[in-house]
């Protein structure tokens, strides 16, 4: 009995100790340290001689917002058989929206608004990590020649030359262009959906693609020679195409040779275009050659290869003395009278003719009394840059031809006299 009560009582004391003995507390745990925010990089915004800019403090990102429109005032002297309209024209109403996505990738969105018409000009991306390669997918200039290459504020003259009445204009493709040793060779491979003469094109009306090659060689790029920016080569295009046929037009911009009504294209077309440029201090020259054969088929299903050609010699010089160059003048003052600042004074002058194959007369596949044969076209220019972004243009040009008119005779000489103000940013 003793013996119980004492392991009772041990058991009571025991617990007793338990209760009167704090539980020890965890120390506490030192707060992990609160990381600050990753800086945030400025976005450069601004606006300036090339357009309104917003990009990325790295250059990745980046949107270029610029626009160039051309008021035209459009006359024909002399012009008794009522052929062209004088009128007053928005020749081109282009606002441009580029830009650069993660780097290595280019985009170009150009709808046009002038002549009171709605058109996608350009819609492409650029993939580019090299300039020796570079892709192009979209919608986009047909890479033949220089004049069609060439940005319509930069031409000299108020409209390009016989020669692109045979080049076609913008085409939905897609294309590689690069430039190899230092820019002593330029090259561009691409195939596109098949453009009529001087035409452009957003869909495809046949299964048929043209396939375009263009090699240019500036042997003196590398040098201080004065004629480092002389450059020559040939561009060509060949592929199979059905439907559609071109209506040629003048300097003026109005019809001289159109087929006959139910011809069709009807197989092979090839373009072979050999030119050359040549840029040297206030001096700038180009001339071209291009013929474009293809097949067709008349109404009364004559089959046969209809050959035209053309080509054209344009030179300029700069009076104040700035450098001529294949993208636009840059004068070295901008107008300001009250300074005896004028801008830049550009004298300019071209020759250049058109030529259908008389065969294709004697085929019946073009109407003798509303269709030129021969055409031929001399004009003179005067630009006024007053400014980087503001420029003045009277432009004339004289156009005779023959054949085109009812009982054999020749259709009459066009002057086609053109007053321009471009305003390009």
């Amino acid at each position: 009995m003793r013996t119980a009560s004492l392991a009772v009582a041990v058991v009571l004391a025991a617990a007793t100790l338990c209760a009167q003995t704090p539980t020890p507390t965890p120390e506490p745990q030192p707060i992990p340290p609160v990381e600050a925010p990753a800086e945030e990089k400025p976005v450069t915004a601004g606006a300036g001689p090339d357009g309104f800019l917003l990009q990325s403090a790295d250059g990745d990102y980046r949107l270029l917002f610029r626009a160039y429109t051309h008021a035209d005032i459009r006359l024909y002297p002399g012009d008794d058989q009522d052929r062209g309209t004088d009128q007053f024209l928005l020749r081109r109403v282009r606002p441009i929206l580029q830009g650069t996505v993660a780097k290595h990738f280019d985009f170009n969105v150009t709808p046009d608004f002038g002549g009171g018409a709605v058109t996608l000009q350009d819609a492409y991306l650029d993939v580019r990590y090299t300039p020796k390669a570079r892709f192009r997918f979209g919608k986009t200039k047909v890479p033949l020649n220089f004049e069609r290459l060439q940005s319509a504020t930069a031409i000299t003259f108020a409209e390009r030359s016989l020669v692109s009445a045979l080049i076609p204009n913008r085409d939905v493709g897609i294309g590689v262009y690069g430039d190899l040793d230092g820019g002593v060779f330029t090259y561009v491979l691409g195939a596109y959906g098949g453009a009529v003469d001087g035409g452009s094109a957003d869909l495809d009306t046949n299964d048929g693609k043209d396939l375009v090659t263009r090699l240019i060689v500036s042997p003196f790029k590398k040098g201080g020679s004065i004629v480092k920016d002389l450059g020559f080569g040939v561009a060509g295009s060949i592929g199979d195409q059905d439907g559609p046929l071109p209506t040629y037009r003048s300097g003026g911009q109005l019809a001289i040779a159109t087929y006959v009504s139910g011809a069709v294209a009807d197989g092979r077309r090839t373009r072979v275009v050999p030119q050359l440029s040549l840029y040297s201090g206030p001096f700038s020259l180009t001339t071209e050659y291009a013929r474009s054969d293809a097949f067709v088929k008349g109404p009364s299903g004559t089959r046969m290869e209809v050959g035209v050609r053309a080509w054209q010699a344009t030179a300029s010089v700069t009076l104040t003395g700035e450098a001529a160059s294949f993208t636009a003048l840059r004068p070295r003052e901008a107008f300001d009278p009250g300074q005896g600042r004028w801008g830049a004074f550009e004298l300019g002058a071209r020759v250049n003719g058109f030529e259908i194959d008389e065969a294709a007369f004697a085929a019946g596949l073009f109407d003798p009394a509303r269709s030129v044969r021969k055409a031929f076209a001399w004009g003179a220019v005067v630009n006024w840059h007053l400014n980087r972004h503001v420029k003045e243009v009277v432009s004339y040009e004289r156009t005779t031809f023959t054949d085109g008119a009812p009982g054999g005779a020749d259709r009459p000489a066009e002057n086609a006299l053109i007053f321009r103000t471009q305003l390009s940013f």
